[in-house]
C-alpha cells in the first residue's frame, strides 16, 4: 500500500507525469553489454513494476526480454518485454544505452561521431516526453547535450551517469588504499567522464577526516590513484571489451534517487545553466537528484588549480561539442 500511495503522488507532479498510472515503467533504449547491466541491476533493485526494452536488432531485444523473464523467481515482482521506440514513451524514465562502445586505445571522444547519430535520432522521439532521459552511452557529457538539444526537455530532465562511474571507482580505490570500506570515503570527481576529468583531492575525506591527515597519504599518492581512476576503462576494455557491471550499477541508483525522490547529492552530467560560470555545455557537478530530476546543481568549494583545471575539462568538452555542429 505504501508503494501504491508513493506512486500515486509521484505520477501527480507536473514535473513527471509518465505513465499515470501506478506501474512504474522504466525503458532501456540499447540491449548490448551496458543496456543487459543496466536492465539486470534494475530488476535487482525493484525499481520497475515493467521493464520495456528496445534496440534496432529486434531480436536481441527480445531474446533479453525473454532471458531477463525466465529469472523473474529472483528479483521482485516485474515484467520485461521488448517494445517499440513509441512505446517507449509510456515510461517514467528511459535510459539512452544505445550506440557503440569504445574500442580499445579510443578515447571516449573518438566515439563522438557516430554515436551522436544515434543519439539525436532517438531524442528527437522525445520531443514533450513527461519523464526523465538517462544518458549513459558515451561520450556520456557530450551525448547529454546532443539530447538536451534535441529533444528541448528542461536541463534538470536530461541526466547523463557522468563521473557517478568515476566517483565510485575513486571511493573504491582509496578505500583499498587506507583498508576503509569504501561507503565511508566521500570524495569528487567532476567534469569531463573521459580524460580531462577532475578529483576533487581539497575536499576529500575518509571517516569523515581528510585525507592528508591519514598516516602515509601524500601529494604523490593522490597523482597515483587520480591516473588509476582515470585508465580504469582502459584497463578493463583492454582486457575483456567493454566495461557495464559498475555502470549498471551506477544506472540503477541514478534511477533510484530519481524514482523514489531521495534527493540524493550525485556526480551526474547535465547541461549547465550557470554554476561556477559554466554553460551551454554538459558536464558532471554534484546536483540534488530526486523527484524533480537534477534540478539543482551544488557548486563545490574548490582550489585554485581544480578550478583550472575544471575549467580545461569544460574547455575540451566545448570543442567536442562544437566538432559535431
Amino acid at each position: 500500500m505504501a508503494w501504491l500511495t508513493f506512486r500515486r503522488t509521484y505520477s501527480s507532479r507536473t514535473a513527471y507525469t509518465g505513465s499515470m498510472t501506478d506501474v512504474t515503467r522504466v525503458g532501456i533504449i540499447g540491449t548490448g553489454w551496458v543496456g543487459s547491466s543496466v536492465a539486470i541491476s534494475t530488476l535487482h533493485a525493484g525499481l520497475a513494476q515493467e521493464l520495456l526494452l528496445h534496440d534496432v536488432r529486434t531480436a536481441i531485444a527480445e531474446g533479453e526480454a525473454m532471458d531477463l523473464a525466465h529469472g523473474a523467481a529472483f528479483y521482485p515482482a516485474a515484467t520485461v518485454r521488448q517494445v517499440s521506440l513509441d512505446e517507449m514513451r509510456a515510461t517514467d524514465a528511459v535510459v539512452i544505452a544505445a550506440g557503440r562502445g569504445g574500442r580499445a586505445g579510443e578515447s571516449r571522444l573518438d566515439l563522438a561521431r557516430d554515436n551522436a547519430r544515434a543519439v539525436r535520432e532517438i531524442a528527437s522521439r522525445f520531443r514533450d516526453y513527461a519523464g526523465v532521459i538517462v544518458v549513459v552511452t558515451n561520450p556520456v557529457d557530450v551525448l547529454t547535450y546532443e539530447v538536451a538539444a534535441t529533444s528541448g526537455l528542461p536541463h534538470e530532465r536530461v541526466i547523463g551517469t557522468g563521473t557517478m562511474l568515476d566517483t565510485a571507482r575513486l571511493r573504491q580505490v582509496v578505500g583499498s588504499t587506507l583498508h576503509v570500506a569504501p561507503q565511508s570515503i566521500h570524495a569528487q570527481v567532476v567534469g569531463e567522464h573521459g580524460d580531462s576529468e577532475v578529483v576533487l583531492w581539497s575536499s576529500a575525506r575518509a571517516a569523515g577526516v581528510t585525507l592528508g591527515h591519514w598516516p602515509a597519504w601524500s601529494a604523490n599518492l593522490e597523482t597515483e590513484i587520480a591516473g588509476q581512476v582515470r585508465r580504469a576503462a582502459y584497463e578493463v576494455i583492454q582486457r575483456k571489451g567493454a566495461t557495464n557491471h559498475a555502470i549498471g550499477l551506477v544506472t540503477a541508483a541514478l534511477l533510484k534517487a530519481l524514482l523514489r525522490g531521495e534527493n540524493r547529492v550525485l556526480t551526474v552530467s547535465r547541461v549547465q545553466d550557470g554554476a561556477l560560470g559554466l554553460k551551454d555545455l554538459a558536464l558532471s557537478l554534484p546536483a540534488i537528484v530526486g523527484a524533480n530530476g537534477a534540478a539543482q546543481v551544488v557548486e563545490p568549494e574548490l582550489s585554485r588549480e581544480e578550478r583550472d583545471r575544471l575549467q580545461h575539462s569544460a574547455d575540451v568538452l566545448r570543442q567536442a561539442i562544437a566538432s559535431l555542429a
